[in-house]
């Protein structure tokens, strides 16, 4: 039988009954069209998984039993920090969605000189609540039991001048290949910029903040392609995607 997992922001322990919130409730109900005595996993992103018995659906609450708990989720043998130009629509979805799936630990998005998308206020906030649920969404289905930190969107400039660690900079013109680069501690920034780049300015600002420009290949990715291809590679080199 298939796993189905869901994400609740309730605290959760072995024993104890809870009422699904609006969001998880929706989709166990709408969705997997679950109901009494049907099984469940349920996580809060405290790193284990619970599992868990639906005790009655009704049209306004859906309570649940936790049975049991989950070993924890292992840490990363690398933490993959990654700061992405805003994008449009789909594209950033795909992107914040498959970074998730790949293991990223933490999401920084950035407004640059060339982000085609600007929001403030009330419309960014729902943008913002959007792209949490597409991390919420991610996890359920890729079986992480911790979520990634979703930061506030920043500037490029204000966010390198907060005293960054320094990084990766991905640039389809640099000098390095990814390839080339010594293997990192325990945690790598990586910095990509939205449809048409970074302006050389914020690239220049960059490299003084201490990232490194590296090229994936030969090739001009789009700005939801790239950070795919970045942790892949990453996480090959010097992350999970490692045989142990």
């Amino acid at each position: 039988m298939r796993e189905h997992r869901l994400y609740t922001d309730q605290p959760l322990s072995v024993g104890g009954q809870i009422a699904l919130e609006s969001r998880p409730a929706k989709h166990a109900a709408q969705v997997l069209r679950l109901g009494a005595g049907d099984p469940l996993t349920l996580f809060n992103g405290d790193g284990h998984d619970y599992r868990a018995e639906i005790l009655s659906n009704t049209r306004h609450q859906i309570s649940v039993h936790v049975l049991s708990v989950g070993a924890p989720e292992p840490a990363p043998s690398l933490a993959i920090s990654l700061a992405l130009g805003v994008s449009r629509g789909e594209r950033m979805d795909l992107a914040l969605q498959k970074a998730v799936e790949l293991g990223v630990s933490a999401i920084q998005p950035l407004f640059s000189s060339r982000t085609l998308v600007r929001l403030s206020g009330e419309r960014l906030a729902k943008r913002a609540q959007h792209w949490q649920g597409v991390v919420i969404a991610a996890c359920e289905q890729s079986g992480r039991r911790r979520l990634p930190a979703l930061a506030l969107v920043m500037d490029l400039s204000d966010w390198l001048q907060q005293e960054q660690p320094g990084g990766i900079l991905l640039h389809h013109q640099a000098a390095r290949a990814i390839t080339e680069l010594p293997a990192p501690a325990d945690r790598l920034s990586l910095l990509i910029g939205p449809e048409g780049g970074l302006a050389q300015k914020e690239r220049d600002l960059a490299q003084v903040q201490g990232f490194t420009p590296v090229r994936l290949g030969p090739r001009v990715l789009r700005t939801e392609t790239a950070p795919l291809a970045a942790i892949a590679a990453i996480q090959t080199l010097w992350g999970d995607f490692r045989a142990t």
